[in-house]
């Protein structure tokens, strides 16, 4: 197989030195280290140091389960992960000192804590954190009584957690909603100050619009009456976007542009602050008053009227972005009941059995993910436990915490793994070597520890191992456990449980280049139905439906190709075909989005028969080779879409409106580029694999 270029060495670079920017909100940091050091602090000082121990340890393994989202979400998450933690500890308590049973214990909780990746990074935390109590407590198997005791108090650790995280729901009910729309309010000020744009790049906020809408309008919504102005700056903020993609996409006159759009990109700032301090947006509601005083003097000069239509609908849709967003939030609610606004079919999931049974095949990355983790899990313990290593709970922990679904993760997991855990070893033995050597020196040093580990796990994973490492060794400190003697141990195990790790996704991979034309091939199918949509320019909520499908489709693919780009022995070919079929994608989507903008410009036009026709057509060439790619194999003979094209802009020749006519020349002359492009990419790749054969 020819290499793809894949250096393990740079691999390991780039994961030791790529630092994210930390996006966790300190109040989350401190919340979540106080709900693990407070009960252990109490503990100390009443005497109940073991209970404190089992609490800190079970707010501690729920700590990532305290994810952003609306609070009704997060509660539901929180229990969820709290109920695990505490039937998982209860369990490894009552049998950890039996074979058999935990083997089929470690099977059992391995398996369906892995099937749980199928519903998305969340849910599957709370499958990772019933592995590990699992097996950290079966180290020390107690009676019933001791078990129910220790479970309880375990599970009562996850509910101080998801207390303190829910604590400021009454005041602050709609926060999660106002940071999400102030966050794509944002992102929309930042496309509002380009002046141009890369047609290669990937449509704006495309995450960020997704991940708006679950929090608006999915399963776990508010239901106050504010909800009907977050719903409207929903919709606002899509339709904002496309008008910034069309304004784009114009031939317009450069100083007018650039004015506008630097005075649009003022008020959405404006607003996004408003919105992510829950204040009256005053400020945005007196830059929109100058801009409305400069918008007629503005256009005064410029004769182009789709630039005059766009503006206008622009500066209209800022307008009502700033009524509604003063109107956002508890402090001033609607006096309207809510609106009943659903999710987009293409972001709603199905049922959780009928998810569950759709993954119970072989073919299922979760069913694999999930077999894997059962052997893995249960090898890990049953070689610790035969082994006799010290502290060999951190070798099947370890494995828990490093295999993944994917191999560039379980790699990327299993190094940064073991350099963290050296590192904190011997950060904390020389930390703790240099405090005094209280009680209470030790706790103030263990919450700084786990603050750290809060604030940089989305960072960098390997300090925050180091900063986990330290945590964890210091409270098993508190129950007697020295925490120098330990050191090599804890190494040994750790390298093992990676090794093992790694090894469990090897002997069974799921490698993403067998799935990546499926995924590229689902993006083409969700663009070819956005434009089959386009085609009938009066159906609002079919665009918008389409436009969500499309989004999400686009994400996934990007996703896959990423995750494929990590991979070893990844053919360069297929490699390079997916980047040019994701590249030229985006410019489709881009060209479909403007067209979305424009309908009302192009209604006026004669010919709308023709025009939905030519779309459909357009629509039917993006199906066909999405199918071809599917296939592996050439697109049949094609429409000639470049000649339906030049017959469409003959027979609007002679309309009234010649700036729409333009409009549409320029749309549809791009559209014809994209789609033929597309096809030439999957038939060129197809030739060359053909032809590969017989030159080797």
């Amino acid at each position: 197989m020819p290499s793809s270029g894949y250096s393990l060495r740079a691999h390991a670079i780039e994961s030791l030195t790529q630092i994210k920017r930390p996006d966790v909100p300190w109040q989350v940091v401190l919340r979540n280290t106080a709900a693990v050091v407070l009960p252990l602090g109490i503990g100390l000082a009443t005497g109940h140091t073991e209970a404190g121990l089992a609490i800190g340890a079970g707010a501690l393994d729920t700590m990532f389960s305290d994810q952003p989202g609306p609070y009704r979400q997060r509660m539901r998450q929180l229990l969820l992960a709290s109920l695990a933690a505490g039937l998982a500890s209860l369990c490894g308590l009552l049998i950890g000192g039996q074979l058999l049973p935990m083997l089929l214990a470690t099977a059992a909780c391995g398996f369906f804590g892995g099937l749980l990746v199928v519903f998305g990074t969340d849910t599957a935390r709370v499958g990772m954190t019933s592995m590990i109590l699992l097996v950290v407590t079966a180290s020390t198997p107690t009676s019933l009584a001791g078990a129910l005791s220790g479970g309880t108090l375990i599970f009562c650790g996850g509910l101080l957690l998801t207390l303190f995280s829910l604590a400021a729901w009454p005041w602050q009910r709609y926060l999660p909603e106002r940071h999400a729309l102030a966050h794509v309010y944002a992102g929309l000020a930042a496309l509002a100050r380009q002046q141009a744009h890369d047609e290669a790049d990937v449509p704006a906020l495309t995450e960020a619009m997704t991940n708006l809408q679950q929090t608006l309008l999915g399963q776990y919504r508010a239901h106050g009456r504010a909800m009907e102005a977050f719903s409207v700056l929903l919709e606002l903020a899509e339709r904002i976007r496309l008008e910034l993609t069309a304004l784009g996409s114009l031939h317009a006159d450069p100083a007018i542009h650039a004015m506008f759009r630097a005075d649009a990109a003022r008020v959405l700032s404006a607003i996004s602050t408003a919105l992510e301090q829950g204040e009256s947006p005053e400020q945005a509601a007196r830059v929109l008053r100058t801009m409305q005083a400069s918008e007629h003097a503005l256009l005064d000069r410029s004769n182009n009227r789709s630039l005059t239509a766009h503006i206008h609908a622009l500066s209209g849709q800022l307008a009502a972005a700033v009524r509604n967003a003063d109107w956002a939030g508890s402090g001033g609610e609607l006096r309207a009941s809510a609106a009943e606004t659903r999710l987009p079919k293409a972001l709603r999931s199905s049922s959780t059995w009928a998810t569950l049974r759709a993954s119970l095949t072989p073919r299922s990355v979760a069913f694999r993910h999930a077999m894997r983790m059962a052997v893995c899990l249960s090898a890990a313990w049953w070689l610790s436990r035969q082994l006799q290593l010290p502290h060999g709970y951190w070798l099947p922990m370890t494995a828990a915490i490093v295999l993944r679904p994917d191999f560039a993760a379980t790699f990327n997991f299993g190094l940064l793994r073991v350099l963290g855990t050296v590192l904190g070893l011997v950060i904390t033995t020389v930390l703790l070597h240099i405090t005094p050597s209280q009680p209470w020196a030790h706790l103030a040093l263990m919450a700084v520890l786990c603050m750290a580990f809060r604030y940089l796990a989305t960072a960098h994973y390997g300090i925050a191992v180091a900063a986990l490492t330290g945590t964890v060794v210091i409270l098993l400190s508190f129950e007697g456990v020295n925490s120098g003697a330990a050191v090599m141990d804890r190494v040994i195990n750790t390298a093992l449980g990676c090794g093992m790790a790694l090894l469990a996704y090897v002997a069974w991979p799921t490698w993403e280049r067998g799935r990546a034309r499926a995924a590229l091939a689902v993006m083409l199918d969700a663009y070819a139905n956005y434009l089959h949509a386009l085609a009938t320019p009066d159906q609002r909520n079919a665009h918008r439906e389409a436009r969500s499908a499309a989004r999400t489709a686009r994400t996934n693919a990007q996703a896959s190709i990423d995750r494929m780009r990590a991979e070893p022995a990844t053919p360069p070919a297929l490699l390079a075909l997916a980047r040019a079929l994701f590249a030229n994608g985006n410019r489709l989507a881009r060209t479909a989005m403007t067209l979305e903008a424009t309908l009302d410009d192009l209604a006026s036009l004669p010919e709308q028969a023709g025009i939905g026709h030519f779309l459909e057509q357009c629509a039917d060439v993006v199906q066909a080779i999405a199918t071809a790619l599917r296939e592996q194999r050439s697109t049949d003979a094609l429409p000639d879409l470049r000649a339906r094209q030049r017959s469409l802009m003959t027979l609007l020749q002679g309309a009234d409106d010649r700036t729409a006519a333009d409009l549409l020349t320029r749309l549809s002359d791009r559209l014809v580029d994209n789609v033929n492009t597309l096809a030439h990419v999957v038939n060129r790749a197809r030739q060359e694999a053909v032809a590969e054969p017989s030159h080797s």
